[in-house]
């Protein structure tokens, strides 16, 4: 069966998507998961989650998808020790040199390779396999045909997870250097890890300063007046019955940031749907149309509230940065 994993910016979001429906959960350590510290976890909330997800019959997953320097592994083992205790399912991570330290560490702990791997070809999920992950995210850019070759060779003995709602980068999604070109402050948190504000890659927040309204220029010679940089959120609707029949291991839903009753409702919508397209007779035709308007008011709220934050953001980018003292 197909694993759903949600995700969950705080306590409350864990509950709502335990009580939804999905198989597995993912939150953030504070200060090492890519998100403003509002939507990730303190260490004690953590552990309530762990339980309270546990409760429920859920797996619980901790996101620890920075790039780090050197000094900031010890302090990550000695983190990850904790939440090992805790009982944690696995953990999410971006960084080679990391994942490797962990899975030497903890060699039982299951580790997935994040989306900001960028992992693009079965060579990279080799790779990934050789230093201790068990399972890969999909680039948001791969097609199913690409999809059908992983599955198809036989040495890659990894799970496969699929973004079914996120955002398509005109980058690399997970790997953003636009943010901090607008707007870069060091500090550090409680526990004195640094938290550059504006990357996102060292533990801050991605201002998406990639959706401004840019131009293009040679030297005072407007070339261009209007240039869109790809950064479209999605849902994935279509895709989702191939991506059961082809076996992949888990789909994945992003929006930490999103209102609870939000997640919710894309998390029940989402599990209703896989339960009835693998409950249904394998010869019976599945008629996507009630799940397609279904969505389209999901998704409606969805641009709603990513277009309210993403003003907030933008805002936030273009206040001065404080001088340290």
């Amino acid at each position: 069966m197909v694993e759903l994993l949600a995700p969950a910016g705080n306590l409350e979001m864990v509950k709502a998507a335990v009580e939804n429906g999905a198989n597995a959960i993912y939150v953030g350590a504070r200060g090492w998961s890519r998100r403003r510290d509002a939507y990730e976890l303190s260490d004690e909330k953590l552990h309530e989650a762990t339980e309270i997800a546990h409760a429920g019959g859920a797996k619980i997953r901790v996101a620890i998808n920075t790039n780090m320097q050197s000094s900031e592994i010890p302090s990550l083992l000695k983190k990850m020790e904790k939440f090992v205790g805790w009982g944690i399912d696995g953990a999410i991570m971006t960084d080679v040199g990391a994942i490797a330290q962990v899975h030497r560490r903890f060699p039982d702990l299951v580790l997935h390779a994040s989306i900001g791997a960028n992992i693009l070809n079965n060579e990279d999920v080799k790779f990934y396999r050789s230093i201790g992950i068990s399972q890969v995210v999909a680039d948001t850019k791969l097609t199913l045909g690409e999809l059908t070759s992983r599955q198809a060779d036989a040495d890659i003995d990894v799970g496969i997870e699929i973004l079914i709602h996120a955002n398509k980068c005109y980058t690399y999604l997970g790997k953003c250097w636009m943010s901090p070109y607008i707007r870069l402050e060091r500090t550090a948190d409680d526990f004195g890890k640094d938290v550059f504000r504006g990357s996102p890659n060292r533990g801050g927040l991605d201002y998406r300063v990639c959706l401004e309204q840019w131009e293009l220029l040679d030297g005072k010679a407007l070339l261009e007046p209007v240039i869109t940089l790809k950064n479209d959120a999605f849902f994935y609707l279509n895709d989702i019955p191939p991506l059961i029949d082809l076996g992949v291991h888990c789909l994945k839903i992003q929006g930490r940031e999103y209102p609870v009753p939000l997640v919710g409702s894309i998390v029940r919508f989402y599990r209703e749907l896989i339960d009835t397209y693998v409950a249904r007779p394998t010869e019976q035709p599945f008629d996507l149309t009630p799940w397609r308007l279904r969505l389209e008011a999901i998704q409606a709220e969805r641009d709603s509230k990513r277009s309210n934050m993403t003003l907030v953001l933008l805002n936030e980018a273009r206040q001065p940065v404080p001088r340290r003292a």
